[in-house]
């Protein structure tokens, strides 16, 4: 993924690049105008000193009468060339050719000025050349030039052009990053974004409603949740303590008990799913206490020591490899022990005879890490994608449940900041990885 800046900055680029490559294409044309242009000028600027050094002067300096009534000089490398020469004056010239010139047996191509004049009650022809190889060669020079420039204000305007964009998308990165960092509504950084830019303004000043909208959402859930649990909570009690009178009543037939018995368990596990549902609830509303030093290899090993009957029961290794020894502060000890009682009470349900759990504790990159694995029957992807939903536990081995547990774990885990993430592969096995804050 190319990020917003880097694009913005590279069509800038593209642009700048195809505009320059059609100002190339027409480049040597409009250098050669302009050289020719330049070269004309000159031609006619050396013309006008002539014709002023002959005015003041006279012809006679030039043209007398002990010479063929001519006069030539050009400059030791033949770049340039003038010439005087009388004429019988039936012709006039005022006028800029290209001609080849004869000089000590060489040719040369000229851009030739031609021009005529009265002076003395003669006419002359006055010529003045200059050699087409040097405006070739200034116009390769104009041209190198040229290119170099153009190829350091296209470095400079990108440089310039990333600089600026990275600028002006600050505050998306702000925006973005105040998204990346919250875990519910309520952590969301209400302050607006620094900026001028109305788009970006408007997209804060959103996230912001939708967040406070959201918010009030997850408000109102958890108090009906926690309502209901309550309003349930009495009539449970009431029917279970009716429903163990009529139980231990003497009268009671052996089919009736067996009846209220079964009903006495549903009572039971609708009694737990209340209760789950009140913990989750308090523990979104942050209504636990985090004041607590916990050694977690210590609460590991005690939760080890008590799910290690169930595992002999199935045959099932529990495997300890506690490699460091720290606490984890601001903890609340009895939310860390539910949190992996649940994660290793459903690896020992989900993992068959002679399979294995393994409990480890270690120091990674300066962070404390808990995995904890078994070689049990493994997940889909599509059973992963929903493994900390609610009411989504897999009860294909017949275990009784909520449901619930693996959710409740997920909300102790975001309430003392610790990622948990989860690899599986069907018919291998299962790894939870706990990757406490770091500095905690």
């Amino acid at each position: 993924m190319i990020r917003l800046k880097t694009k913005l900055a590279l069509f800038n680029l593209l642009s700048k690049l195809v505009f320059t490559a059609l100002f190339l294409i027409f480049l040597p044309w409009i250098i050669e105008r302009i050289n020719l242009r330049q070269v004309d000028n000159d031609l006619i600027q050396k013309r006008e000193k002539t014709i002023d050094l002959i005015s003041g002067i006279g012809i006679e300096p030039f043209i007398n009468s002990d010479t063929t009534g001519a006069f030539g000089s050009y400059n030791i490398l033949k770049e340039e060339y003038i010439s005087l020469e009388k004429t019988d004056g039936s012709e006039e010239f005022n006028e800029i050719t290209v001609s080849d010139r004869i000089i000590e047996d060489e040719v040369i191509t000229y851009r030739v000025l031609n021009y005529t004049f009265q002076a003395d009650g003669e006419t002359y022809l006055l010529e003045i050349g200059k050699s087409l190889e040097t405006i070739t060669e200034g116009r390769k020079s104009t041209y190198r030039i040229i290119l170099g420039f153009l190829g350091f204000i296209i470095l400079i305007t990108f440089a310039t052009d990333l600089q600026y964009t990275r600028l002006i998308l600050k505050p998306l990165k702000k925006i973005t990053e105040k998204l990346s960092e919250i875990s519910s509504p309520s952590k969301f950084d209400m302050t607006p974004v620094k900026t001028n830019t109305f788009d970006f303004a408007a997209l804060d000043k959103a996230l912001i409603d939708l967040m406070v909208k959201i918010e009030d959402s997850f408000r109102k859930e958890k108090e009906i949740t926690v309502n209901i649990s309550h309003e349930l909570m009495t009539p449970i009690s009431v029917m279970r303590s009716k429903l163990e009178n009529i139980l231990i009543q003497k009268e009671t037939g052996e089919e009736t008990a067996i009846k209220i018995e079964e009903s006495l368990k549903t009572l039971q596990r609708l009694q737990r799913l209340v209760n789950s549902l009140l913990m989750i609830a308090r523990i979104e509303s942050r209504q636990y206490l985090l004041e607590e030093t916990v050694a977690v290899g210590d609460l590991l090993s005690e939760i080890a020591d008590e799910l290690r009957p169930v595992a002999e029961d199935k045959q099932v290794e529990l495997k300890e490899e506690y490699g460091d020894k720290r606490s984890f502060g601001k903890a609340n000890r009895s939310l860390l022990f539910s949190m992996f009682y649940n994660v290793i009470n459903n690896a020992v349900k989900n993992t068959g005879q002679g399979g294995r759990i393994t409990i480890g504790v270690a120091l990674e990159s300066g962070v404390l890490m808990v995995k904890i694995s078994d070689t049990g029957r493994g997940m889909t992807k599509e059973q992963l994608d929903k493994l900390f939903s609610r009411f989504s536990s897999r009860r294909e081995n017949g275990e009784d449940g909520t449901g619930i547990g693996l959710a409740i774990a997920k909300s102790i885990a975001d309430l003392h900041r610790i990622d948990i993430s989860v690899t599986s592969t069907p018919e291998k096995g299962t790894d939870f990885s706990f990757m406490f804050p770091e500095n905690s």
